[in-house]
C-alpha cells in the first residue's frame, strides 16, 4: 500500500498492510536547541525524515484565511518580550527565549461594526488572490507520489478555530449568548470561504480529507455544551460534509486539544470520523475511546511526558497503547509537541521503538 491508501484504509476501518507510522508531532524550538547541544547529528535536520516515516497529511497551500494576508508586525520589543500583530490581526505578547503560549492582548472583532469592516477588508470568498501560487503543481506532485492530500489547515481552517481568532475565547463564548446572530453570521461566512475555495480546488486536484483545526477543549472538557455545538457549529459541519460527499472525500478530521468526550457524539453526527490528538494529561485513554466511540479513527494518544522518563517508561507507554494499535483505526503518535525535558537519546529510543511496534 502507498501512504495515501494506508491512511484512508486506517481511518475507514479497512484492512491495511501495517499501522501508519507518522511521527506527526515535532519538538518545541527549545527542545530542538537542547538536542543540538546533546549531539544530534548535523545531517538530521528535522524530527521525522531520519526514521523514514510514512508521509503525513499535506494541506493544499491555498489561502482560506485573511486575504490579503496580514504580515506579522512587531509593535514593541525588549530583552524579555515582543508584542506583535499576527496573521489574523491579533495583538499578542510573547516571552522571548523560552516556550510558552502567547498572551492575547486584543482581538480584531468586538462587535458587528468591527466584523463588517474586517469582512470587507479580508474575508471576500471570491478574492482571486486566494488561488495565487503553485498549489496545483504541488498537489499534483503529491498525488503522483501516493501521498495523502488535505483541504484545511492550521491556523486558517476551522469553524470555531477561525471564530476565536476574530473575537477571542472569552468574548467569543460570551457572544454565543449575547450576540448569537453575529456568531452565526461569522461562522457561516467563514464556512462560505472554505467551500468557495475548496470547490475550485477539487476541480484540479484530488483531496483525501477535509481538516478542521478547532482546539475547542481543555483539560476539563469542551469550551461549549453539545447543545451549543449543535446550534452553531454542527450546521456548518453538515455543509462541509455535503461538499465532501459530492466529491467523494471520505475523511473529516478534527484537531482539538484537551478532552472532547462531551462533543464526540455531536461530532460523529455531523460527519467527523478522524480525531486527534487525545491528550493523556486531559484524561484521554485511546483504548477507552475506541470502546466508547468505534465510529471514530484516531491519531495521537501516546503520553508525550513519558519520553522524559527514559526507556522503561517509554516501553510501558507503548505497551499500554498496543491493544489500540492491534485493534486498528488508530495512528499511534504523541499527544502533542515534544517538550524540552526530553533528551535526544530518549527521543531516538521512542521513535525507534514505535517503528518496531508498527512493523515498518
Amino acid at each position: 500500500m502507498n501512504d495515501r491508501e494506508r491512511f484512508i484504509a486506517t481511518v475507514l476501518g479497512e484492512p491495511v498492510d501495517r499501522p501508519v507510522y507518522w511521527l506527526n508531532w515535532g519538538p518545541w524550538p527549545t527542545t530542538w536547541q537542547r538536542w543540538e547541544r546533546e549531539g544530534k547529528p548535523a545531517e538530521v535536520t528535522d524530527h521525522r525524515s531520519f526514521m523514514d516515516p510514512d508521509q503525513v497529511l499535506l494541506p493544499v497551500p491555498m489561502n482560506t484565511g485573511p486575504c490579503p494576508r496580514i504580515p506579522r508586525t512587531v509593535l514593541e520589543e525588549d530583552d524579555e518580550y515582543v508584542v506583535f500583530f499576527d496573521s489574523w490581526g491579533i495583538k499578542r505578547r510573547d516571552i522571548k527565549g523560552q516556550e510558552s503560549m502567547s498572551a492575547f492582548l486584543e482581538f480584531p472583532v468586538k462587535d458587528r461594526r468591527d466584523w463588517e469592516a474586517y469582512k470587507e477588508q479580508y474575508l471576500n470568498p471570491d478574492d482571486p488572490r486566494r488561488l495565487e501560487g503553485n498549489w496545483r503543481e504541488v498537489a499534483w506532485d503529491w498525488m503522483a507520489k501516493g501521498w495523502p492530500v488535505q483541504l484545511g489547515y492550521y491556523p486558517d481552517g476551522g469553524v470555531f478555530g477561525a471564530f476565536r481568532w476574530l473575537m477571542g475565547d472569552e468574548a467569543g463564548l460570551i457572544a454565543f449568548h449575547t450576540m448569537p446572530d453575529l456568531v452565526h453570521e461569522i461562522m457561516d461566512h467563514i464556512t462560505d470561504i472554505y467551500l468557495t475555495v475548496w470547490e475550485k480546488a477539487v476541480k484540479e486536484v484530488r483531496a483525501d480529507l477535509v481538516h478542521m483545526w478547532e482546539d475547542l477543549c481543555y483539560r476539563g472538557g469542551p469550551l461549549m455544551s453539545p447543545k451549543t455545538w449543535n446550534a452553531f457549529i454542527g450546521p456548518n459541519y453538515r455543509r462541509i460534509k455535503a461538499f465532501m460527499d459530492r466529491h467523494d472525500i471520505r475523511v473529516l478530521s478534527v484537531d482539538t486539544d484537551g478532552n472532547p468526550d462531551r462533543l464526540a457524539a455531536p461530532m460523529i453526527e455531523t460527519g467527523v470520523n478522524f480525531l486527534f490528538p487525545l491528550e493523556v494529561a486531559a484524561g484521554c485513554d485511546i483504548n477507552a475511546w475506541q470502546q466508547k466511540y468505534p465510529a471514530l479513527a484516531y491519531m495521537g494518544g501516546i503520553d508525550k511526558r513519558v519520553l522524559a522518563q527514559g526507556p522503561v517508561a517509554i516501553d510501558r507507554e507503548l505497551d499500554r497503547i498496543r491493544p489500540a494499535v492491534e485493534k486498528g483505526g488508530y495512528i499511534p503518535d504523541l499527544d502533542h509537541l515534544v517538550p524540552d525535558d526530553v533528551s535526544w537519546e530518549n527521543y531516538v529510543y521512542y521513535v525507534t521503538a514505535l517503528k518496531r511496534m508498527v512493523g515498518k
